[in-house]
């Protein structure tokens, strides 16, 4: 297909066929040599056809391939015309980051790493279908998981209050009806809140290695040298069955809606029919649900530090700096054609980042814009970044999400054959606790692109600006 450079790190596809608008790829030149030939950007110019959708699909730079809507990809519809799609939100709804703040040195938590890396894995669940966290919910709980997301979890114990100012959407998405998830979701979600499940999913205990904003560091309370936390998990099962579920209603509805899609995988119907509004129900049922299982292993990883360390919460300082969400779509205000206008925004695998000032962000934060976490691999760095006012102009108040895969799955377990690989990462310094060899392999770094090099063409974009670089000393995995 056509690529045309058309900015630094800008590419776009220009529109042909049944494209509606053209397509757009944030990409350093390297990149894009590797990219031109990725079926995913086969998929960005399929995303391009979908009914109501507005400015440019748009590809960041850790996109690869996934279902339907590739991972890294952002789409938006109009609110009145548009569609709306699971594929464009993925079967992980609100798989999600959060980055929490610590008074320890990180050489304090190095000279226990052991440990405590013990204490984190003995208290969080990992692993497929693990569960245990919490008492299995009774449906009358669940319900109030469902709708009320994090806050359920601080009423029982896990975390603070005040932690929902530091979750996007003060971690409660609006409009959730448990009724809308199926029954099948909701028995497999009953166990396993808390839980981190396996895949790229983890918790790490990182240090804070350097400062690029003092100021806004500061502000977020991050500074060199301090021991971090950030936990990587989703929806588990219930998020899965809740796509998995509209996706065969939609395949069948597509027909009476007189809708037709390129591929199966990008199966829609209109946000304003019975089985569009459905969907987003469940969908923020589901993004609730994952808001309130990060909260959970919060509070789970702070009683493994005060058991480890011996010391108070007040001496540990256990604070939630902010937690974002990937695999969602909302509607949100955006300037399009130069006139406002009303739009849901498919994020898949990409983060919300609005920039300083905007109003749906907390006051905590809304002079600095909304604090953007993008996870590394388990041998090299994350970061923590901020959204910038170019991205509200070019992507929809959109940046990255992570480092995005080079290999599958199946191609990293073959990279890491007869290799020591708790063995590789402690050499670079890393304590790692899993419950499979075969996770691990799936997840080394040589899977993975360089954060790094992510994190670069998205700043250079204009679309977020660079606050910290962290390091993993700890990685728990399922």
């Amino acid at each position: 297909m056509e690529i045309r450079r058309v900015g630094e790190v800008v590419w776009e596809i220009p529109r042909t066929g049944a494209m509606r608008v053209p397509a757009r790829v944030y990409a350093s030149e390297s990149q894009m040599g590797t990219l031109r030939l990725d079926p995913a950007l086969v998929q960005l110019a399929q995303v391009a056809e979908l009914p109501g959708i507005v400015g440019h699909a748009m590809a960041m730079p850790d996109v690869h391939w996934g279902y339907g809507f590739p991972i890294g990809g952002v789409a938006a519809v109009d609110a009145d015309d548009g569609v709306i799609t699971p594929g464009g939100i993925g079967f992980d709804i609100n798989c999600g980051v959060r980055l929490l703040r610590t008074r320890l040195e990180a050489t304090a938590v190095e000279a226990v790493r052991d440990r405590l890396a013990d204490r984190l894995f003995a208290t969080v669940p990992a692993g497929v279908g693990s569960s245990g966290a919490v008492r299995t919910l009774s449906a009358r709980d669940e319900r109030r998981v469902l709708e009320r997301g994090a806050a359920w979890a601080i009423e029982e114990g896990f975390g603070r209050a005040a932690d929902l100012e530091h979750c996007e959407d003060g971690g409660r998405l609006r409009g959730a009806d448990p009724d809308a998830v199926s029954e099948t979701a909701r028995v497999r979600g009953r166990s396993q809140v808390g839980t981190l499940g396996s895949g790229n999913h983890f918790l790490e205990v990182q240090r804070v290695e350097r400062v690029h904003d003092v100021r806004a560091a500061a502000a977020l309370g991050i500074e060199e040298g301090q021991a971090a936390v950030m936990i990587h998990s989703g929806s588990r099962g219930l998020g899965y069955q809740v796509c998995d579920d509209a996706l065969r209603v939609m395949d069948r509805a597509m027909r009476r809606h007189g809708i037709s899609v390129p591929d199966r995988q990008l199966a829609c119907v209109p946000l304003r029919a019975p089985e569009g509004e459905a969907y987003l129900a469940a969908m923020a049922a589901a993004a609730n649900f994952a808001w309130a299982n990060r909260q959970v292993m919060t509070g789970l990883a702070e009683r493994a530090f005060l058991e480890v360390f011996g010391v108070g919460p007040a001496t540990l300082g256990f604070g939630l700096v902010y937690d974002v969400c990937h695999n969602v779509a909302k509607l949100e205000e955006h300037v399009v054609g130069g006139s406002p206008r009303r739009v849901c925004v498919h994020r898949k695998g990409a983060t919300r980042a609005f920039g300083p000032g905007h109003p749906v962000l907390p006051p905590s934060v809304r002079h600095l814009g909304q604090p953007v976490i993008i996870p590394g691999d388990m041998g090299r760095h994350s970061f923590l970044l901020l959204g910038a006012a170019g991205a509200m102009t070019e992507s929809f108040g959109t940046t990255c999400h992570g480092a995005g895969r080079l290999m599958s799955r199946a191609q990293a377990k073959k990279a890491g054959h007869g290799v020591d690989l708790i063995g590789a990462l402690a050499e670079r310094g890393v304590t790692v606790r899993a419950r499979s060899l075969r996770g691990i392999a799936e997840e080394m770094p040589w899977a993975y692109k360089d954060a790094a090099e992510v994190v670069d063409v998205v700043t250079r974009a204009g679309l977020a600006t660079l606050v910290a670089r962290l390091r993993p000393v700890i990685v728990i995995k399922g």
